[in-house]
């Protein structure tokens, strides 16, 4: 089962994420997108650290996430990745338009065989004003491209605002 947990800034969608994996069952890991470029980010990286369960793996990759989903799936194991924003901005950040879309072409073609539990969280952007600037609306455009491919992928869609989950496609939780 897949589920795609979208949500905007501290709507809960980290927090529904790990309880979907804590109640699988099954081991987790842990796949961190992120990278502590500033101060902020390093905080951000330790609430998330201090809040998730010490038996959990964890698996930090800022770009390969095909790769790190491939070598970790498996029957009666859960995955969790938190977050594809930050990883699209990652891969927005290397300047390669080529790599950018090697790197999701190779995450929409892996779901269809990865066994086991895939939780993937995302920040939902495109509720706002079109924002200024070129690579801005880019990061938006494409964080919207994607969460369409994955949302025809997964078995479950789920919008998160204020800590409350919404069903958007598949089972109820």
């Amino acid at each position: 089962m897949h589920d795609l947990i979208l949500g905007g800034a501290r709507s809960g969608k980290s927090r529904l994420a790990e309880r979907l994996a804590t109640e699988s069952g099954w081991p987790v890991t842990y796949i961190a997108t992120s990278e502590a470029r500033d101060g902020e980010m390093s905080a951000r990286i330790v609430q998330h650290r201090e809040r998730r369960p010490a038996h959990w793996g964890l698996v930090e990759e800022p770009v390969r996430l095909a790769e790190v989903l491939q070598a970790h799936a498996g029957p009666e194991h859960c995955l969790l990745v938190d977050c594809l924003t930050l990883w699209l901005t990652n891969l927005l950040m290397l300047d390669n338009p080529e790599r950018l879309a090697a790197e999701r072409d190779a995450l929409l073609a892996s779901l269809e065989h990865l066994p086991g539990r895939l939780l993937l969280v995302s920040n939902e952007t495109g509720l706002g004003v079109v924002p200024l600037g070129e690579l801005t609306r880019r990061y938006v455009d494409e964080a919207g491209w994607l969460h369409q491919a994955l949302a025809e992928r997964c078995q479950r869609v789920i919008f998160t605002v204020a800590g409350l989950p919404m069903i958007l496609k598949g089972a109820p939780l």
